[in-house]
Order: C-alpha cells, then sequence, then structure tokens
C-alpha cells in the first residue's frame, strides 16, 4: 500500500492523458514522464496534490501531442483513436463514456492542442478556469475564450450519443450475428441508411479501406465481401470498448481488429474500425478510467 498522491490519482491522470491524445500508449508515456517530474517535487509545498498532478500531466501530453500531430499528418489513411477495453460500469457514468468514446475522440482530433486541453479539463473534469490557466501558460480570461470556441465547435461536430441500454446491446448482437453468418440482409437492417464507416489500418491491413465508405449497402457489400476474400477463419464477438458496447474480430483465434459503433435509434450510423496491430494492445486488459 501507497499514498503517494500519485498512485492514488492514477486512473484520473491516465484518463486525462488518454483524452488529451486519442492513445494510450502516448498516454502512458506521458505518465511516466509525468512520474519523474513529480518524484522531484517538494510535496510540503504542494496544497492540492491532484490539481498538481493534473497540471503536469496537461503539460506534457500538450507538449507529446505538440510533437506527434506531425506524425499523424503522414499517416497512411484515416487516423482514428487507439481502442480501450472497458468495464460495462464505465457506461454507468454517462459524461465519462461519451468522453471516451471513439466517436467524440474522433472529433477531439479536430482541435487544436491548446484546445483540445481546455476542453477536455473543463467540460470533462470540471477544471476551474484559473487551474487551466495556470496548465496551459495561458491567462483565465484566454483560457474562457478558448473553452467557448472549442465547446461550440465540439457541439457542431460531435455525434449524437444516446444513452447506453440493452438496445444497443440488441444492435451489436444482431451486428455480430450478420457478420459470422455473411448475411447482407441482416447488416442492411441494423444501419442506418447513410451510415458512415471508417476504417484505421494505418497501411499495415491489406483491405483496409484508405477513406471513409457511406451508406448502407456499400458498406454491407464491403463487409460480406471482405470476410469472403480474407483467408482464414474470421469471427466477431461482443466486446466493451471506450464504454460502449463494439465488436472484437479474431481471424484464426487472433485478435485481428475491433469496432466501434454509434448507435440512434436503433441503428448503427458511424463504424470505426481499428485494425492497425500497433493500436490494438490495450484490448486484451480493461482499462481503469477515472474523473
Amino acid at each position: 500500500m501507497t499514498d503517494d498522491p500519485f498512485v492514488t490519482h492514477r486512473s484520473l491522470l491516465f484518463t486525462v492523458a488518454y483524452e488529451m491524445l486519442g492513445s494510450a500508449v502516448d498516454a502512458e508515456d506521458v505518465l511516466q514522464e509525468s512520474w519523474l517530474r513529480w518524484a522531484d517535487v517538494a510535496r510540503d509545498d504542494v496544497r492540492d496534490p491532484r490539481a498538481y498532478l493534473v497540471r503536469i500531466v496537461t503539460r506534457q501530453a500538450l507538449n507529446h501531442l505538440r510533437s506527434v500531430s506531425r506524425r499523424r499528418e503522414s499517416y497512411v489513411g484515416e487516423w482514428l483513436p487507439e481502442p480501450l477495453l472497458t468495464s460495462p460500469d464505465v457506461a454507468d457514468d454517462v459524461e465519462l463514456a461519451e468522453s471516451v468514446s471513439i466517436a467524440m475522440l474522433t472529433v477531439l482530433e479536430t482541435l487544436g492542442p491548446t484546445e483540445r486541453a481546455v476542453f477536455v479539463l473543463h467540460e470533462v473534469f470540471d477544471v476551474p478556469y484559473d487551474e487551466i490557466a495556470v496548465a496551459v501558460d495561458k491567462s483565465p480570461a484566454a483560457v474562457r475564450q478558448i473553452a467557448h470556441r472549442a465547446k461550440d465547435h465540439v457541439a457542431a461536430r460531435r455525434p449524437r450519443m444516446e444513452v447506453v441500454d440493452a438496445e444497443h446491446e440488441r444492435v451489436v448482437a444482431q451486428l455480430v450475428a450478420a457478420l459470422n453468418t455473411g448475411d447482407v440482409q441482416g447488416l442492411m437492417d441494423v444501419l442506418a441508411p447513410d451510415v458512415v464507416s471508417v476504417a484505421d489500418g494505418g497501411g499495415k491491413v491489406r483491405g483496409a479501406a484508405l477513406r471513409p465508405i457511406i451508406g448502407a449497402d456499400r458498406i454491407a457489400r464491403y463487409l460480406v465481401g471482405g470476410l469472403a476474400k480474407t483467408p482464414g477463419e474470421v469471427v466477431a464477438a461482443p466486446a466493451w470498448l471506450n464504454g460502449h458496447p463494439g465488436i472484437r474480430v479474431e481471424l484464426d483465434g487472433q485478435l485481428a481488429g475491433v469496432v466501434s459503433l454509434t448507435i440512434e435509434g436503433g441503428r448503427i450510423t458511424r463504424i470505426f474500425s481499428m485494425a492497425n496491430p500497433d493500436k490494438l494492445g490495450w484490448v486484451g486488459t480493461e482499462a481503469e478510467l477515472a474523473r
């Protein structure tokens, strides 16, 4: 046992870093860097360890975000956040589940680094403007303006998220059954007419679409056709990803990818398929999230 505040608040700090970066690997790197800085701090001078640690992590995440943004510009195909295996309990905190969803993290990618930090800290973690100002090295007045601008930006692009319920799990079960049987009509039954599918293979997965596919008919035939051409046995199974019901896909018993979904009115409106092997390392163990 330890009473070190870093250990006590580690799940929170990981969640902050992950939401800012969209990558669990990068979030872990940020936590490692933050721990080294925390180790050099005179603890008696810290009045609020939680706030102090969030500030350290925010600064490190901002530095990291600025460095990886150039790398993502040269990424092959669509860049999607790194998926997390989560407990179904995460869905009980509706705001947390929405904030870590693949759909929301994809929207956050359209913000600049400082805007993203301000939005995440204020909207998700309720950090006061004055504390955010210190973390991002801006005045409180400037942070308020950035927060307002970021909130409007996200509101205009965020998907309509419904509370996770039995209906979501039913739709996922139907999709899983259709994928495992190659049932085109079964797929059409759960896809919204204007559904959009985005795939992230990172240039390392044969057959992964490099651009979004739009429309239920095109997506259903693309999925069934792709499965038919895949050598080996492909099996889909339900899984909880980023606080929502999703799908785990295995090829000959080995993890090949995961699928995150946005569901509205009993139909799937967004499909996010992540198959880049470099991004699947956090699908085997449940991530501990907190806010």
